[in-house]
Parts: C-alpha cells; sequence; structure tokens
C-alpha cells in the first residue's frame, strides 16, 4: 500500500501544487488582469453565486487520514495518529514532505511490514529521533546517495536544466561529457562516498564508484542503464516521465541534486553543458531547449573568448527575441543586456548587425518594462552612430512611442515627422489644416477607392518597399499623436496612409489606415454604412500573414470608432476584453490598454451597476500601473472619480482629483485628457441638475467633439451639452434664452442626423431632448409623449440610468403643470432606476 501512495505522490502533489502556492492562494486574484477575473467580476455584478476556494497545507486530520491511507490502516489507531502528528510536526503538513519522509522511513527499514501481523510496524522512538534530527534536505541527499550511479550523474546533470527538463537533452550530455568531469565538479564531501547500499526493489552504489576515480575512464553509459535511471528516479518519485518531458517533483528535489555539485565549480559545469547542447542538439530540439541553453551558457560568460563572444552574443539574441515574442519582456531585457556585454565597447565593430539588433530589440524591453533610463541609453547610443535612416528606424519608434506614453505628444510629433523626412517621404506640417484642404484630400481618396469593395482591398498587393513601410508605421504613431493635441492633422495622416496602400500595396499598417478612414466615414462624413465597409476591409487585411502585430490597435479602431455608429452599444464591449487579452499576448500592450479604457466607459454609458463597474474600475488601477500606462491610469481614475460621487462616496476629494487632471491636462496641453474629463463632470451637474455649474462647464470646454472626435464619448458629450442648453433655457428669457435655444437646436440636429442614419444609441437621447423642447414651447402634449418614448426605449435597450434621468425630467414637468399624480408617479420610478443603477448620492436626495 505505502508503495502505491508513493507513486501516486506525484499526481498529489502536481494536484496539490496547482490549487494552492505558498500555502494559500486563491482560486483567483479579484485584482488579476486576466480576462477571467473580469468575468468573474461581471457575474458578481449580476449576483451570481461564486464559489472561492483556499487551498492550505494539510491539516493534522488529514495528515492522519493520508498516513493511514498510505499504511492501509485505520486513522483512529493511536499509533497511526502519533506517527502523523510526529511528521506533520516536521512538515507542517506539506503533503510532498510527508510522503518523503513516509519512504525514507521505508528505505531504512524504520518502516517495515510485518507478515506476522499482515500490517506495517515501526519503532516509535527510532522514528522521533530520525525526525527530530533530520530535515528535508538531508532526506532527499541520503535519499539520492542510495540511487544507482547512472541515476545520480543524471539527476546532477538534470539540475542544471531547469525545473523541466527534456530526456533527449540529459542524453546528449551524458554521452559527451567524461566521467573525469564529472569527478572535477563534485562537491569533495561527495568524492570519498564509495559502497554501496541496498534499497527496497534496487541496489545502487555512490556517485563516485571505484570506476570514477580512474580519471582516464571515459566510458559512456549503455542504453539500458539510462532505462534503468530514468525508470529508478520516476519510481523513487523525484520525477516526472512524460515521454520526452521530463519534471522535478518538487523544487527541494532539484535543489539537493544541485547542491552534489561544488560550489566553485557550478558555472563552469553549467556552461559546459551549455556548450555541449549547443553542439550535438538537433535544431528543433536546441529551439524547444534555447532558454536553458543561452541561460547555460551565459553562467560561464565571464570565462568566454574571444572567439565564442560573437557566438554567445548572438545566442542571446535569440533568446531575447523568442522571449520577446512571448511577453516576457522582464526576461528578454536580461538577454539581450547580457549579449550586449558579451560584445563589450567594441561590439560595434566587432560585429555591427548583432550589436544594432540588441539595442534595438533592447530599447524596446525597456520601453515595455518601464525602465526608461536604459532605453533612452541605448535610443541615444544607436542615434549617434553614422549609419542609414533605414537602421535607426526601430529605436525612432521606440522613441516616439515613449514620448507619447509619458504624454509628451508634440515632442512625440516632432520625432515622427523627422524621421519621414529622413526617409525623404511626403509629409504634413505641424498646424491645424482647413476644411477645404481635408475635403479636398478626401476627394483624391474616394477617386483612388474607384468604389472598391473590402474584399478588392484586401486582395491588394503587398508592399515591397521598406522606405514606404517604415512611413506608414510612422504615420500610425502620428495619428495617435495629433489626434490629442491637433485632430485636424488626423484625416491627412490617414489619407496619406491609405493613399500609399492603393498605389504601392498592403503593409502591416494597412488595417489602421483603413480602419481610421472607416472611422472619419462613420463620424465627420456622415457614412456610416461606407466606414463599416472600410472597417471590414481593415479586419480582411488582418487575416493576411504577417499582420498579426497590428490585430489589436485595428480592432481597438474598429470597436471603439466604427461599429458603435450602427450596432447596440452593448454588443460592442465584449470584444474588448478579447482583444485586451490578445493584446498582452503580443506584447502591444498600448493598444490592449485602450482596450481597456474603452471598454469601461462603455460599461458606464450602458449603464452597469455601479457597485460592480467600481471594484472593477479599482482592480484596473494597479493593473495600469505594472503595465507602465500612466497616461491610461488618468482616463481610468477620471471615470472611477465620477463612479464614486455619482454614489455619494468622497466627492469633495472627487472634486480636487478631476480639478488636478484638468489643471495637468492644461499645463501639457492634453486637450484630448482635458475633453475626457469635462465630460465625466458634465454627468455629474446633468445627473445632480446643477444646470449653472454644467453651462460654465460647456462654456470653458471648447470644442469637445473635435478632440473627442469620432468616439461615442463625443457622442454622450453631444447629449449632455443639449440637455445643458435646453434647461438653462427653460430658466432664463430675452437673448439668453434665444441664444440657448439656438445651441441646442445645433445640437439636436447632429443627434437627429445620427439617429436618421441608423445609430441606435441615440434614439432615446433625442426623445429626451425633444421633450425638454416641447417643454421650452409649452407643447405639452408633445413633451408627454417625447417623454413616455424616452422612457420605453431606454427601458428596452437596457440604459437604466438614462430612464431613471428621463422620469425625473418627467417628474418635474408634471409637477410644474400641477399634475402630483404623474409627477409623484415617475419620481418614485426615478427613484427606483438610480437604485437599480447603485446612484446612492442621488437616491438619498430623491428621498
Amino acid at each position: 500500500m505505502i508503495d502505491i501512495c508513493i507513486r501516486v505522490a506525484p499526481a498529489l502533489c502536481m494536484f496539490y501544487q496547482l490549487l494552492s502556492l505558498d500555502n494559500s492562494i486563491p482560486f483567483y486574484d479579484t485584482n488579476s488582469h486576466h480576462p477571467l477575473a473580469f468575468h468573474i467580476r461581471e457575474l458578481e455584478g449580476m449576483n451570481a453565486s461564486i464559489t472561492k476556494i483556499n487551498i492550505g497545507n494539510l491539516s493534522v486530520g488529514y495528515a492522519t487520514s493520508l498516513v493511514a491511507e498510505a499504511l492501509g490502516m485505520d486513522d483512529a489507531d493511536s499509533k497511526v495518529k502519533s506517527l502523523a502528528n510526529t511528521i506533520h510536526r516536521k512538515t507542517e503538513g506539506n503533503p510532498f514532505f510527508m510522503l518523503m519522509f513516509l519512504r525514507s522511513l521505508y528505505d531504512e527499514k524504520l518502516l517495515q511490514y510485518n507478515f506476522g501481523v499482515m500490517k506495517w510496524t515501526w519503532d516509535e522512538d527510532a522514528v522521533n529521533s530520525k525526525i527530530v534530527t533530520e530535515n528535508v534536505a538531508s532526506v532527499l541527499v541520503n535519499k539520492m546517495n542510495r540511487l544507482q550511479e547512472e541515476t545520480q550523474r543524471m539527476l546532477m546533470i538534470a539540475s542544471c536544466l531547469g525545473a523541466t527538463f527534456r530526456l533527449s537533452a540529459v542524453m546528449e550530455v551524458m554521452k559527451n561529457i567524461s566521467r573525469v568531469e564529472m569527478k572535477d565538479s563534485m562537491r569533495a564531501s561527495m568524492r570519498s562516498v564509495s559502497g554501496t547500499a541496498a534499497t527496497m526493489g534496487s541496489s545502487s552504489a555512490s556517485l563516485l564508484s571505484s570506476d570514477l576515480s580512474n580519471a582516464c575512464t571515459d566510458q559512456d553509459g549503455s542504453d539500458s542503464s539510462y532505462a534503468s535511471s530514468i525508470e529508478e528516479f520516476e519510481g523513487e518519485g523525484l520525477c516526472e516521465v512524460d515521454n520526452e518531458e521530463c519534471r522535478f517533483m518538487h523544487d527541494q528535489i532539484q535543489s539537493a541534486a544541485f547542491e552534489l555539485i561544488s560550489p566553485e565549480r557550478r558555472d563552469s559545469f553549467r556552461g559546459r553543458i551549455g556548450s555541449i547542447l549547443l553542439l550535438s542538439l538537433p535544431p528543433e530540439e536546441l529551439e524547444a531547449s534555447l532558454f536553458e541553453v543561452v541561460g547555460l551558457l551565459n553562467c560561464a560568460a565571464s570565462n568566454a573568448t574571444d572567439e565564442t563572444r560573437v557566438e554567445l552574443a548572438r545566442m542571446n539574441l535569440k533568446a531575447g527575441t523568442k522571449a520577446s515574442e512571448n511577453v516576457a519582456f522582464d526576461t528578454a531585457k536580461v538577454y539581450f543586456k547580457t549579449g550586449r556585454e558579451a560584445l563589450g565597447s567594441k561590439g560595434w565593430e566587432g560585429d555591427y548587425s548583432t550589436m544594432l539588433d540588441l539595442c534595438s530589440h533592447g530599447a524596446n524591453a525597456c520601453l515595455v518594462t518601464g525602465d526608461f533610463d536604459s532605453m533612452n541609453e541605448l535610443i541615444d547610443e544607436v542615434l549617434s552612430k553614422d549609419i542609414d535612416t533605414k537602421e535607426k528606424y526601430r529605436v525612432s519608434e521606440i522613441k516616439v512611442k515613449s514620448l507619447h506614453n509619458i504624454r509628451k505628444f508634440n515632442d512625440s510629433i516632432d520625432a515622427a515627422l523627422d524621421f519621414n523626412r529622413q526617409l525623404g517621404l511626403l509629409t504634413p506640417k505641424k498646424k491645424q489644416v482647413s476644411t477645404f484642404t481635408i475635403i479636398r484630400e478626401f476627394i483624391r481618396v474616394k477617386r483612388l477607392l474607384k468604389n472598391k469593395t473590402a474584399e478588392d482591398i484586401a486582395n491588394l498587393p503587398d508592399l515591397d518597399d521598406e522606405r514606404y513601410e517604415m512611413g506608414q508605421r510612422m504615420n500610425e504613431h502620428l495619428s495617435s499623436c495629433v489626434y490629442q493635441v491637433e485632430p485636424t492633422m488626423v484625416p491627412l495622416i490617414i489619407f496619406q496612409s491609405v493613399t500609399t496602400t492603393l498605389k504601392h500595396g498592403l503593409s502591416s499598417s494597412s488595417p489602421s489606415g483603413f480602419a481610421g478612414l472607416g472611422m472619419l466615414l462613420c463620424g465627420p462624413f456622415g457614412k456610416p454604412h461606407e466606414g463599416r465597409e472600410m472597417a471590414k476591409a481593415a479586419e480582411l487585411i488582418l487575416e493576411k500573414p504577417g499582420m498579426r502585430s497590428r490585430a489589436t490597435y485595428t480592432k481597438f479602431l474598429t470597436q471603439c470608432f466604427c461599429y458603435h455608429w450602427t450596432s447596440p452599444l452593448k454588443d460592442t464591449i465584449a470584444p474588448f476584453l478579447e482583444w485586451y487579452q490578445r493584446g498582452l499576448e503580443i506584447g502591444d500592450t498600448d493598444s490592449a490598454c485602450y482596450c481597456l479604457i474603452t471598454r469601461s466607459y462603455f460599461i458606464f454609458c450602458v449603464g452597469r451597476a455601479l457597485d460592480s463597474f467600481q471594484k472593477e474600475l479599482e482592480a484596473s488601477i494597479p493593473v495600469l500601473t505594472q503595465l507602465n500606462q500612466d497616461d491610461k491610469k488618468l482616463s481610468i481614475i477620471a471615470i472611477l472619480t465620477t463612479v464614486k460621487k455619482l454614489r455619494g462616496i468622497d466627492v469633495e476629494a472627487g472634486d480636487k482629483i478631476l480639478d488636478s487632471m484638468l489643471a495637468t491636462a492644461a499645463s501639457n496641453g492634453d486637450f484630448t485628457l482635458s475633453s475626457h474629463v469635462n465630460t465625466m463632470k458634465l454627468e455629474v451637474f446633468v445627473f445632480y441638475q446643477k444646470w449653472k455649474e454644467a453651462i460654465e462647464l460647456v462654456r470653458k470646454a471648447g470644442n469637445v467633439r473635435l478632440f473627442l472626435s469620432c468616439s461615442f464619448e463625443s457622442v454622450r458629450y453631444t447629449f449632455l451639452e443639449a440637455l445643458t442648453y435646453l434647461k438653462v433655457a427653460q430658466s432664463v428669457s430675452g437673448w439668453k434664452k434665444r441664444q440657448m435655444k439656438k445651441c441646442a437646436h445645433k445640437t439636436i440636429h447632429l443627434i437627429r442626423g445620427w439617429a436618421k442614419n441608423g445609430n441606435v444609441n441615440v434614439v432615446h437621447y433625442l426623445f429626451i431632448l425633444e421633450a425638454e423642447l416641447a417643454v421650452l414651447n409649452g407643447k405639452n402634449k408633445k413633451a408627454k409623449e417625447s417623454f413616455n418614448a424616452a422612457i420605453t426605449t431606454s427601458s428596452r435597450n437596457g440604459f437604466v440610468h438614462d430612464r431613471a434621468l428621463a422620469h425625473e425630467l418627467a417628474s418635474a414637468h408634471f409637477r410644474a403643470q400641477g399634475d402630483d399624480y404623474w409627477g409623484n408617479y415617475h419620481i418614485e420610478c426615478s427613484r427606483a432606476c438610480y437604485q437599480e443603477w447603485g446612484c446612492g448620492g442621488k437616491v438619498e436626495r430623491l428621498l
């Protein structure tokens, strides 16, 4: 029975470790940015029942059951309880260590099966003595000393390959490393060990038998001895073998095996293993073990010769590139740095191409991990070299991105425009663009399109001019930057990108270019169906090979700026979470976080319950901090502050936060951030019916729609702005009333046009505005019909917060007419809707 339990132990402990590391880790982390965490929070927001499981070490009771099961005895037996208590004190209830101790007792014959009484027996005093004097490490070392010589050698080598390793790699090292080398790498205390020790089921010699003491003997083990060793360490529960893949069953086992190596020889021994694997493994196996091999080579980097330094640098470049592809940028950064150190100060002269790649890729890894000082040093190093402009592209792009990330938009624009000029490409000037120029360039693009369908565009040939491809990529970054400070330049950059694609072919930047064109057609040009066709073209291009890196950014553009014009807003939310995750997977952190921000704003606009939404926003902030996205974190903070103010939480502190953000945006010339903050402040003023503060904000905010162009936020702001004009017009007279009414008509005209073009998300906005316009004009019947239509439409489409607002506005109208019945009815309905939304501050005011 105990042998069966020992063999089951690896699976048991593997399952245990999957559930719990460091004694107690919850099933999921509520602050996690993994999509599963978002889904769980959504379920919690819908009041779904979620069971959370915390797994710790075994209690004394469960430890007793484990020991009893292993021995096939009754857990009520006093001797079993005593043994279990003793083992539990030593192992703290870790099931792996408990079974390991049991097996060590069995191996040393302190635990034996008595066939006379047909059960396991032991001497409690001897067991207690062993457990008092031995710890886990000593048990493991003693266990390894009893293994066969070949098994010990294999474990010693495997310990250098990591927690998981491939059998073929161990075999190659065994075949190519001599016993003399093994002896020289052993701890001095282990070299004197000799003789044999009996074990249950196998006899073994110490690691250094008489054969090993012969310095000239290089005889390798046979395949049969290897197979025997593999069977032994698997049978002993030290490793799990799954065909070619192996893993140590616990890090303590790997550590014990590694301790067999002499401390002063560990680096050289690991370097030797790395050299053997580099030369002997087939290409596919070397690729699978690349990180392990390069890590081993790096251990002996200080002893590398001039001839091997170049190869070491190239291997680190290869490993760093692979790590970057797997989004392990912290690891990649170390590889790139090690590669540069291997080449040394004369790297540019020794291997120019490798040094350039190490600096360029290293700068990108530093950008993603937030190591901006190292990033700037690498960028400056490359830019200072007298090399071709195209070879400076990678670091120039990183410079543009980094300046954008810290909200130095003007500097980012200058850097991008300067690089394109150096390439000899047509470059627009950084200034406001007239409407005439935009229309003129739009007509030129329409002529080039010549009624092409999305499929026709996706079937264009590929771009084969590297210069144009770099310029296209820079234009992508330009469009993001100018959107923040000079939005009138955006159409020109998009038109230039589309024109280059139509004339010269498709590149990885083409999807975002056509997505941008779709954005313009849906928004300023008022042709949402044509815009969706261009968005479709962008997504079809993404299906072509080599487009994966731009997928998240393109999807962000189509979902954020195109689809909300003709699709229900609630249907556009789910894809943002999917593309947030994909963006993180491919290393496009910026676009991933844009998806996260837009998703959060859309959730607010559809009226998600504020309490659960607040928890999600609070969980997003540390995520953005961890991803070094401080600029995007400000947008989330603005939404979170608004949610808390609506709930009546930290109202005064919230005012200070938003005012501080406006001051920061003004000092940085960040008009997009100031427009976003003003929109969120206007939300609070409208819901709390603070029309004086609302009209003052509208007057000071300027042309918010320009800096939120094409987004749903611009649509929402237009509704809030129009409602503010109407409510102020109802409370003033004379020329002020005429002025407010004129402004209201202008904004209502925009919303009416969007509704006419099929925007289902603004229909209830239009009914609310028409109701208030009827109130202003004294048309009570029209007002009643429009209020009812607004309430019905917002209810049908799930906009609970806007339904609450419509009920409240209707109540004010009916009470002003002296109709207390309908006035009281609507105020009760409003209170219920605000309660459902979680707007506690508003509910208190309506009591």
